[in-house]
């Protein structure tokens, strides 16, 4: 079973700053996205309540028709993203996704801040 580390270096997804900036990030298995994003040091993603699915800050958009390769949105998740002035249909709370090898190469969009 690879360690951590060579699991960072195998996966990545594409993060898309507010400002436009994309940046290739490291993933690893099991992590959430949320974790994935701010462990690269992107702190557009607030993740206030710390991945509990409360707050919206870690809101996301999955991009390139990608949004069918993730599980189904929870009840909870769906009420909170029901909150966001900038819901789009591919609309995801990243601390809901935890990653898979299935996901690499996945091209996220950072929403705009409620």
């Amino acid at each position: 079973m690879p360690d951590k580390e060579g699991e960072q270096a195998q996966f990545t997804v594409s993060v898309r700053t507010r400002e436009g900036e994309v940046q290739a990030i490291p993933a690893v298995v099991g992590d959430s996205l949320m974790e994935t994003i701010r462990a690269a040091g992107i702190d557009e993603v607030l993740a206030i309540c710390g991945g509990c699915c409360s707050c919206g800050t870690c809101h996301v958009y999955v991009e390139g028709g990608r949004a069918d390769d993730l599980p189904p949105m929870s009840d909870d998740e769906e009420v909170v993203l029901g909150f966001s002035d900038y819901r789009e249909a591919n609309s995801r709370l990243s601390c809901q996704i935890r990653f898979t090898p299935g996901l690499a190469g996945l091209e996220l969009t950072i929403a705009p801040e409620d």
